[in-house]
């Protein structure tokens, strides 16, 4: 449809032909992608491996940092060049950021300065002299990078000043107790050259990201006194944690509920005394897109441990126990605060690896900060004024990132659905399951915002002209429908997905089928619609089109109400109208005279070739009421037709019933 047919959709009666036509994906089935949603059997992905030692200096808030940068290319393509991404550069004055997105404009850093980039060939360092492209730099080779496990070495030095509060994602904060930084796209990071459009250089506009996944050492250099908290496995416990720390850890690793591994009288007494020299944490991460960390002398540290199998392979490289982890500053304690929050990661990490995917890292962390909300692997940071169901909400939907998009690596700079809308769905079930229910259902900014039912809340988004598709590009959709949008209704289809249309059994093998086949892989849309109709067993273009690539509801109404040769006991005629574009399967449910109910559901194919439909409902009695979706569990756009009162006198119609669909109603309870 076009622009104008898709804003007055709702005036004009739906169309069957439009509604349920074959529907082209935007990716083509090939060798890389194969028509089950599944990987092709030439499928490949690229690898990007990382040495990386970095220094803070709080003196002058400058992070300084030397990596080398080990990159396998698994393509069919030689590549005469590589792109790397540096995502600081989005601080820097003329910034495209600052032009697309207005609140860039307000401070500026000199955003990463390259010191020094060269390729390692037969054991020599080749100086190179890269191309910088606002968030992006070119570094073309010396000769090509052979295809199919060509393998080459980029040696990189650099430095940034690292950006107070108003960096939001990565950023220094001040607290009583001393400076804390939360440091994330801190290193030069490989682009992702993929099967889709060769490399993607998408410039960063203050979004998300898409990144290739390998092997990460990383080391932190800090004044002594500091604690450093970061993803993956801390490998040098002995040379920077006290005994005292060590054995409290080894409690934790024992326990169900938090241990205090550096209390509010630790950090006391850390900050109450003169500190010399530095110290040096290291830390490795296995099948990682990235890596970040908090660094501060003022963050009180406990820990309980995660009840899931021990790690194998390249994560197991250092055995320590699998934990939960919070750090977070004296002022964020309290018994509904931060006192709670390594319960909410404990439960969210294990919730989630029982019902779709198991954790693949060592521990998982939650850092109460200055309130960047935001996701790393294995680490998330929050905000010290978080509590009660928001810290709840919170914490469980940045650590749910870690399936959505960190172990299925969807491209968040173009299909920003694939990340906060799956997440958001899992993140709802999540509710529903902590602690009988304590905090659900869930109702924040991210979902059901108004009332929690989220039937209801979304009818001002599909009645709104101006919200964009859920398909629209990432940095496309204005601020006002991000949340709306991309992850209440990216959320809410799943949803419906799964309670209305496929049900849980189908839906959840189906889905785990999806973040199974593509874990440590780059999906793209079309994957993820495949996969649900292959292993779902339903045809559902109608649906992708009309939530993902329209923004269509469903609206039905109920006509009349009559009875076969005007004879109650022959049965009731209930007459329904299909008025919307998404027709969802829907509930009729039948009330009679004498409080006795049974209830009917309509399927999608009903209106296959038709808008209206008259039900034999069979019945000894006349009715008092039938109601449409009489649970509020689809998004009817208009529901003051959804019912209907019957009095005697406008249910005598005459009427032999002929055209009837005979229906089974089901005696409700």
């Amino acid at each position: 449809m076009s622009g104008s047919a898709i804003t007055s959709a709702y005036a004009a009666e739906p169309d069957p032909r439009e509604i349920f036509a074959p529907l082209s994906y935007p990716q083509p089935v090939n060798v890389y992608h194969s028509s089950n949603g599944a990987p092709g059997p030439a499928a490949w992905k690229n690898k990007a491996d990382y040495a990386i030692q970095v220094k803070i200096d709080p003196a002058t808030h400058v992070l300084s940092g030397q990596e080398t940068l080990t990159y396998t290319n698994n393509s069919p393509d030689a590549l005469p060049s590589l792109w790397i991404q540096l995502d600081q550069n989005l601080y820097a004055l003329g910034a495209r950021a600052s032009f697309a997105t207005p609140r860039w404009l307000r401070n500026h850093t000199g955003g990463m300065v390259i010191d020094s980039v060269s390729v390692l060939t037969n054991g020599k360092d080749t100086v190179l002299t890269p191309t910088l492209s606002d968030t992006r730099m070119l570094v073309a080779l010396p000769k090509d990078l052979p295809a199919k496990g060509g393998k080459t070495a980029l040696k990189i030095t650099w430095h940034y000043a690292i950006p107070p509060e108003w960096g939001g994602r990565t950023a220094y904060s001040q607290d009583k107790d001393g400076e804390v930084y939360e440091i994330a796209q801190f290193y030069p990071r490989m682009a992702v050259y993929d099967d889709v459009r060769g490399w993607d250089t998408s410039p960063y506009l203050g979004q998300e990201f898409y990144l290739d996944y390998g092997d990460i050492d990383y080391s932190v250099t800090v004044p002594k006194g500091f604690l450093v908290v970061g993803s993956g496995a801390l490998t040098n416990p002995q040379e920077v944690l006290t005994t005292q720390e060590r054995n409290r850890l080894a409690d934790a690793a024992k326990s169900e509920t938090r241990v205090q591994i550096r209390s509010a009288a630790d950090v006391k007494a850390i900050v109450g005394q003169i500190q010399n020299g530095t110290q040096t944490w290291r830390f490795h991460m296995n099948n990682t897109r990235d890596v970040a960390f908090v660094a501060s002398p003022a963050l009180l540290w406990d820990a309980a441990k995660l009840d899931l199998p021990p790690l194998e392979d390249g994560n197991a490289k250092n055995p320590s126990p699998r934990l939960a982890m919070s750090v977070y500053p004296a002022e964020a304690t309290g018994a509904n605060k931060w006192d709670r929050s390594t319960e909410y990661v404990k439960h969210a990490i294990e919730y989630f690896s029982g019902k779709w995917y198991p954790y693949p890292w060592p521990n998982a962390i939650n850092v109460g900060g200055h309130g960047a909300a935001m996701e790393y692997p294995g680490i998330v940071f929050d905000g010290k004024e978080d509590a009660n169901s928001e810290l709840f909400w919170v914490t469980t939907h940045e650590l749910g990132h870690g399936w959505f998009p960190m172990i299925v690596g969807s491209n968040e700079r173009r299909h920003a659905f694939m990340d906060e809308g799956f997440n958001t769905f899992i993140d709802a079930y999540a509710s529903d399951h902590f602690n009988h229910g304590e905090f659900a259902p869930k109702k924040d900014v991210e979902f059901a915002p108004q009332t929690g039912r989220p039937a209801d809340d979304i009818v001002p988004v599909l009645k709104d002209a101006a919200a964009p598709p859920l398909m629209t590009e990432a940095d496309l959709v204005p601020e006002k429908y991000r949340h709306p949008v991309t992850y209440f209704k990216g959320a809410y289809g799943l949803q419906l997905l799964r309670e209305q249309i496929l049900g849980p059994d189908r839906f959840d093998r189906a889905f785990k089928r999806y973040i199974a086949l593509w874990a440590f892989k780059h999906p793209t849309p079309s994957d993820f619609f495949r996969v649900m109709e292959s292993e779902g067993g339903e045809n559902l273009s109608w649906f992708w089109r009309g939530w993902y690539f329209k923004n269509w509801g469903p609206d039905y109404a109920v006509q009349s109400v009559s009875y076969v040769k005007n004879n109650p006991a022959d049965g009731a005629l209930v007459h329904v109208a299909n008025k919307g574009w998404l027709p969802l399967p829907v509930v009729l449910a039948v009330t009679w005279i004498d409080g006795s109910s049974a209830r009917v559901i309509i399927p999608t194919e009903t209106w296959y070739q038709k808008n209206d439909v008259t039900l034999h409902i069979p019945g000894k009695q006349p009715v008092k009421s039938v109601v449409l979706d009489p649970d509020h569990k689809i998004p009817d756009i208009n529901r003051a037709d959804n019912s209907l009162d019957v009095k005697a006198d406008n249910a005598a119609t005459q009427d032999d019933g002929k055209n009837a669909v005979s229906v089974p109603a089901v005696p409700s309870h």
